[in-house]
């Protein structure tokens, strides 16, 4: 402090010592003084802050603002403190309101405003400067990564008073990091960090870092940053048409999605090269048959390969006979994979499908089954005939065995005895004599 604001600040106790003595002897003549009203402010760095002391009712008694270090800013209209921030905005004998302007965190404290009655009279306003956070920053991104690899990213942001919040979005989806505060002074610093293990749906994922924080209603920070990840390729084979038929056009599509994209993308047939046809076109990743004939039977196979890895698939054609007459309502059946027709099983499904197939099928079916029927029939008859021929005879036999038997001692005489045997035996008997 200069000798002239010296003088000043002599001048001015002085003066409230007198004021002290004026005021004591108004309170003997029954005169009493007044309090001082405040309210605390809050604004944030770099902002103006207005400090207003009122009294209802005033004897002409002065006000006067002090900061928190107890040093006069304003004493009524007359300025104390020489600060090029700090300005008079209204004074008279029932308010004293002066402005701070770019504030600082310095400035955050306790102010007082005093009224010099006997004894003098005071009230406390607490003045909040609030930190604004910096714009947060992301580290730790890998570019590009690799699926499957775990990073951790980090953000950080510095300068909060009080300390600033930190949330992560993966896209517009919030998801949840770990959260750490350092004390750096009267301000904060805030990270948080995020733990992932990548894979190929990170590739394209924007990761943002907001900060949350009071002094950042109108103009919120925050960070983003755009996962790149390397990935093998996988393939896959689209094709245009259910049920291929002869002379039918027929486009396949190699469709491979990886990261470096996998181009170009190869195609064979039944393990080996494309045979020359004018009807078979590749054209980067599509294969098209302009007219489908039974010789393009066979085995299809896409390869496609970055850095990373390779991938393939395959798609088995069977090229069907066309329709000859279709009811209006007929629709051949779906199928996502053709049948091979060098397997006997395939052979059958094929078969099965083909309605020219169904129609020479029925009619052998049905005449195998007339055939069947008849033979069914009469070998059930014969064995009816052959059976009742059995039981006669076997009957007769058993007729002629009975007779002369009852009285005979023994089975050979039952047997000579028998009605058949003197018969035959009177027979002999008459052809001797």
């Amino acid at each position: 402090m200069n000798l002239k604001s010296h003088l000043i600040f002599t001048l001015y106790t002085i003066y409230g010592i007198l004021l002290k003595v004026m005021a004591s002897k108004g309170k003997a003549r029954g005169i009493s003084g007044q309090y001082p009203l405040v309210q605390n402010v809050t604004v944030t760095e770099g902002g103006t802050a207005n400090m207003t002391c009122r009294v209802e009712y005033n004897d002409n008694t002065s006000l006067q603002w002090s900061n928190p270090a107890q040093q006069t800013l304003f004493f009524g209209d007359k300025k104390a403190l020489r600060d090029n921030r700090i300005e008079l905005v209204h004074a008279s004998w029932s308010e004293l309101t002066i402005s701070i302007n770019d504030v600082t965190l310095t400035d955050d404290g306790m102010y007082t405003c005093s009224l010099f009655t006997m004894p003098v009279r005071t009230a406390k306003a607490y003045l909040t400067v609030l930190g604004v956070p910096e714009k947060p920053e992301i580290d730790g991104l890998t570019k590009p990564a690799l699926e499957g690899d775990d990073i951790t990213l980090t953000c950080m942001t510095q300068g909060s008073k009080p300390a600033a919040d930190l949330r992560w979005f993966r896209n517009e989806k919030e998801v949840k990091g770990a959260k750490e505060v350092n004390a750096s002074g009267k301000t904060f610093t805030v990270r948080s960090s995020l733990q992932l293990h990548v894979d190929r749906n990170d590739d394209g994922v924007a990761y943002t870092c907001k900060v949350d924080h009071v002094a950042l209603a109108q103009t919120p920070q925050q960070a983003t940053e755009v996962l790149e990840v390397h990935y093998a390729p996988r393939v896959q084979i689209v094709h245009s048409l259910a049920v291929p038929q002869e002379g039918q056009y027929l486009k396949l599509e190699c469709v491979s999605k990886g990261n470096p994209s996998p181009d170009p993308v190869m195609w064979t047939k039944d393990g080996g090269e494309l045979p020359d046809l004018d009807r078979m076109i590749v054209e980067g990743r599509e294969l098209t048959f302009t007219s489908l004939n039974k010789t393009d039977n066979g085995t299809y196979r896409c390869e496609a390969g970055n850095h990373l890895g390779t991938s393939s698939a395959e798609y088995v054609l069977y090229v069907y006979d066309p329709p000859t007459t279709l009811p209006p309502s007929t629709t051949p059946p779906l199928h996502s994979i053709p049948p091979d027709p060098t397997r006997a099983s395939d052979r059958t499904v094929t078969d099965s499908r083909d309605p020219n197939a169904l129609g020479q099928h029925g009619t052998d079916h049905a005449l195998i089954g007339g055939v069947v029927a008849v033979v069914v029939f009469v070998t059930l008859c014969l064995i009816i005939v052959l059976g009742r021929y059995l039981a006669r005879h076997k009957g007769t036999y058993l007729t002629n065995e009975a007779k002369g038997a009852d009285d005979a001692p023994d089975a050979d005489t039952a047997i000579i005895n028998a009605e058949g045997n003197h018969a035959h035996a009177e027979e002999k008997k008459e052809y001797f004599i």
